[in-house]
């Protein structure tokens, strides 16, 4: 099982970035409820903490504290589409060299669901709460490229 002490501290931090760096990019997407989706993606890190057990390696990450590097995200003109790629990529290519495939699983999976719960926690569109959408199309785009940015999908 793999563990955040088979990382470097690098590693780590680009690897713990990943979730954040998704639900950032679905909140980029739809400006608007900001706090609302922060909130959501706190809730989805502390589901998985109630969830211990199933990975270590996923236990570990969530009882990291959730955090992107600042100074990359909000530099004037900073493309966030492009920066989430580059970070998430990034993870991927050090959990393919050092975690198993169920680990890596468990991770897009936790990826996944911290961006769609960013992209659930409020309506877009609509008026006074009225109509709008659920997810819109923007955030759509963006569950889609993070989704193709993790690669294949989980197995199961």
């Amino acid at each position: 099982m793999t563990k955040k002490a088979d990382f470097n501290a690098e590693e780590w931090s680009v690897v713990v970035e990943g979730p954040v760096f998704a639900g950032m990019r679905v909140i980029a997407a739809d400006r608007g409820g900001t706090i609302r989706e922060s909130i959501a993606m706190g809730k989805v890190y502390t589901e998985a903490r109630e969830q211990q057990g199933a990975s270590e390696l996923l236990d570990d990450l969530v009882n990291s504290q959730p955090s992107i590097d600042r100074s990359r995200a909000q530099q004037p003109g900073a493309d966030i589409p492009a920066l989430t790629k580059e970070r998430l990529g990034a993870a991927m290519q050090i959990l393919e060299q050092k975690a198993t495939t169920e680990e890596i699983d468990a991770y897009k999976k936790f990826v996944m669901t911290v961006a769609q719960a960013a992209a659930g926690a409020h309506k877009e569109g609509g008026f006074l709460g009225i109509g709008g959408k659920k997810v819109s199309e923007d955030e759509e785009k963006a569950l889609d490229e993070i989704s193709l940015t993790l690669g294949s999908p989980p197995a199961g």
